[in-house]
């Protein structure tokens, strides 16, 4: 289970990549989920998470995207 869980669907970027990041963020160390609709939210949020030294995985379901971040 993700420490935090960012429901960003319906939102227009830049909105979904402010959210997760803040989310990460906030986390000392853990899990952040983040669920989104479009490819762009997807890859910009993977490429943050990453800069940010994070450790991500995204799957696809249903046409959504569900993006789970680790935080070491």
């Amino acid at each position: 289970m993700a420490d935090r869980v960012v429901d960003a669907r319906g939102l227009s970027c830049p909105e979904p990549v402010l959210l997760a990041k803040r989310a990460i963020e906030a986390l000392a160390s853990g899990t952040v989920e983040v669920l989104v609709e479009t490819t762009a939210s997807r890859d910009n949020i993977t490429r943050m998470a990453r800069h940010l030294g994070c450790s991500v995985v995204a799957e696809e379901a249903g046409g959504e995207f569900r993006l789970t971040i680790w935080k070491g």
